[in-house]
């Protein structure tokens, strides 16, 4: 996701809450650690989906996007890497 680019997807803490099955205060204690990243639009505060991804991968988004890339491609990076070393 580029810096210029909207979250996919956003959810209120209430929501977060419910999905990792936390009371609402403990959200609100992990953003206010700074454990779980949100955005606060005047006194309402958003989390984006990238947020979430980062708190069970501990990767961010882009590099969590960029790993799944690369799992995509290493059957062929193993094929490539035998055919390089059956010529040597």
């Amino acid at each position: 996701m580029s810096s210029n680019a909207m979250p996919d997807k956003v959810y209120t803490p209430e929501q977060v809450a419910t999905m990792l099955q936390l009371s609402k205060n403990t959200v609100y204690e992990l953003i206010g650690r700074g454990e779980l990243v949100a955005k606060k639009f005047g006194r309402v505060y958003r989390v984006p989906a990238s947020s979430l991804n980062f708190m069970f991968t501990g990767l961010d988004a882009d590099l969590y996007y960029a790993q799944q890339i690369d799992l995509a491609s290493i059957d062929k990076v193993h094929k490539e890497l035998a055919t390089v070393r059956t010529e040597l």
